[in-house]
Formats: C-alpha cells, sequence, structure tokens
C-alpha cells in the first residue's frame, strides 16, 4: 500500500514558508540557473460554472500543477470565487508528494515574486522606507508584510499609506498608517513622497500619472493580468528600469508592458529578465525609477511547494 499523501491546509502554508524564505527559496532557484523561459504554459478551460485553470511546471527535482477552479457565482454563495489544490511530484519517479492549498500557495508566492525580484533595488538605499499601496486586499497586505520581513534589520520601512477609490471601508491596521482616497491632493502627496509604489488593484488604466514617482522609486505592479488593462502610465515604463519574470510571457499577457511599447515609449529589448538580474548578468542602469511588472507563472508555484513539502517533512 501507498504512503499516505500529506494534505497542507492554509494554516499549514503559513507556519511553513515564511516570507523571508518564499523569497530566498525563488532567487536560489534562478541564482542556480532555472531560465524562466523554460517554463510551461497555463491552460484555461471552460466550465459550465466556470473554469479550471492549470498550471503545470518542472525543475530539475521536481515536478507539479496547480489544479484552480474559478466560479464567478460563489461569492453570493458565501464562497471563494478561486478554490483549488496544488499536486506535488518527484521529478524522476512521479509520485505524488504532496497536496497543498492552492489559494493559500497563490498568497504567499505572489508577493515573494514581487519582493525577490526587486530586492536589490530596495536594499541599495539605506534611508527609510515610505510605502504606498494602491489597494487594500489580501495582496496588498501581503506585499507590505513581505517587506517589512525581507527587509528587516537592513531598512527601516517608515509610513505606509493604502490608496483606495472608498477608504471609509477600510481601516488602519498594522499594515497600513494611513487610508486615502484615490486622486485626492493626499494621496498625489503619499505617492511623490514614496521610495516604493505598490500597485495591487483590478484596474484597467493608470492608477497615477508618470510624474508623481521619483526618480529613485520602486514600483511593482501585480493587479493586470491582460493585455489590454494596466496600472502604469506608458511614460513611466519608457523612462525606468523594466524587470519582468520572462519577456515572453510579458510580451504576451502584460497590459502594462504591451501598451507602453505600442506607444513607442518602451523598446523590449530594453525588458530586464528576473533570471538575469538574479544572476547578474544584467542590471539595472541606475538613477531611474526600477519597476516590476508581473505576470505570475507557474514554476513559482512549483519552487514554493517543493520548499513548503521540504519543511513539512522536516517536522514530522
Amino acid at each position: 500500500m501507498s504512503a499516505r499523501i500529506p494534505h497542507l491546509g492554509a494554516d499549514d502554508v503559513s507556519a511553513l514558508l515564511s516570507p523571508t524564505a518564499a523569497v530566498d527559496a525563488l532567487r536560489r532557484a534562478l541564482a542556480d540557473g532555472f531560465r524562466p523561459e523554460t517554463d510551461h504554459a497555463r491552460i484555461f478551460e471552460s466550465l459550465e460554472h466556470g473554469e479550471f485553470l492549470l498550471m503545470p511546471a518542472e525543475t530539475a527535482d521536481s515536478a507539479g500543477i496547480k489544479l484552480l477552479t474559478i466560479a464567478p457565482d460563489n461569492p453570493a454563495r458565501g464562497l471563494a470565487r478561486i478554490q483549488g489544490l496544488y499536486v506535488l511530484f518527484d521529478a524522476e519517479t512521479l509520485t505524488p508528494r504532496a497536496l497543498i492549498d492552492g489559494p493559500a500557495l497563490t498568497d504567499i508566492r505572489t508577493s515573494a515574486v514581487s519582493v525577490a525580484a526587486v530586492k536589490d533595488a530596495l536594499e541599495r538605499d539605506r534611508g527609510p522606507l515610505e510605502v504606498v499601496a494602491y489597494g487594500a486586499g489580501p495582496q496588498a497586505r501581503a506585499h507590505v508584510r513581505t517587506v517589512r520581513a525581507v527587509l528587516e534589520g537592513t531598512r527601516q520601512v517608515g509610513r505606509v499609506t493604502s490608496v483606495v477609490r472608498s477608504p471609509e471601508r477600510v481601516s488602519t491596521s498594522e499594515d497600513f498608517d494611513a487610508v486615502l482616497a484615490a486622486g485626492s491632493q493626499e494621496a498625489e502627496g503619499a505617492t511623490r513622497a514614496a521610495g516604493l509604489i505598490l500597485c495591487t488593484t483590478t484596474a484597467s488604466t493608470p492608477l497615477f500619472p508618470d510624474e508623481l514617482v521619483r526618480d529613485d522609486a520602486v514600483v511593482v505592479a501585480v493587479g493586470s493580468h491582460s493585455p489590454d488593462a494596466r496600472e502604469l502610465p506608458g511614460a513611466l515604463l519608457g523612462r525606468a528600469d523594466v524587470i519582468v519574470e520572462d519577456v515572453a510571457a510579458a510580451l504576451r499577457e502584460c497590459g502594462d508592458v504591451i501598451m507602453a511599447i505600442g506607444e513607442g515609449a518602451l523598446d523590449a529589448r530594453d525588458l530586464i529578465p528576473m533570471a538575469d538580474l538574479v544572476q547578474g548578468t544584467r542590471r539595472p542602469l541606475g538613477r531611474r525609477p526600477v519597476v516590476f511588472k508581473s505576470a505570475g507563472m507557474s514554476w513559482e508555484d512549483l519552487v514554493l511547494a517543493r520548499a513548503i513539502a521540504d519543511a513539512d517533512e522536516r517536522r514530522r
């Protein structure tokens, strides 16, 4: 009889993999030679009441697939819109190793990828870091917590401001020192002062004008995931060092990049692949903003799923 496959829920994911460990695992995978351009394609399959999202991936030591369902009517039923599992396999035998909560893995992965991409840029300055997060949902909060965890001991995180359309619906908390209305003078002032701007919204048009972003600011955009939607103005990408997980994925899926190129503000040849940055073969030019635009890729889930399974085996 085969051994029981461990099922790791959301509480297990947070207990077994800290934000710092997640960032380190992603950077280590790239430093060891993994190339995101070899990643497998995501598969979308329509269902009567939603769709499947299948994200297969393979590295030298592991294979896995994230199986998510997207059910638009679920919130009205009191259920999550996105549900699913990650199935982790041994790379050589293809024996199942673990089942992991899919949404919990996605939550920790997204912010970890962002910070892994911009960690060097955030650490180039030792002064207090003022942060503005456009949005106040789980991803905005996860990004703030990951930044704080990774920079602990190297750089102080100062005031953290959330900018939202309806500030009355969001209260200040351990994540946000202030909540401001989008488009207000206060929000513009906070954006001008920010050394880190996090964009985690469902917006399809730019959240702020280019001139609000400092020359030494770091900007992360994770909210939009389609070729015709963006959170950032093309002019900003045109004057920034733009980091992407994979150039082909960015040119296929990232509206921020695609539209900036279409407007003539950005040249695709100037995009900096995240792997090249971590491996030291490409470096930002400096004296200009750094922008990271994320598409979200299957290999990222696999790297973190393996780290979670390894940690679970060590505790047993």
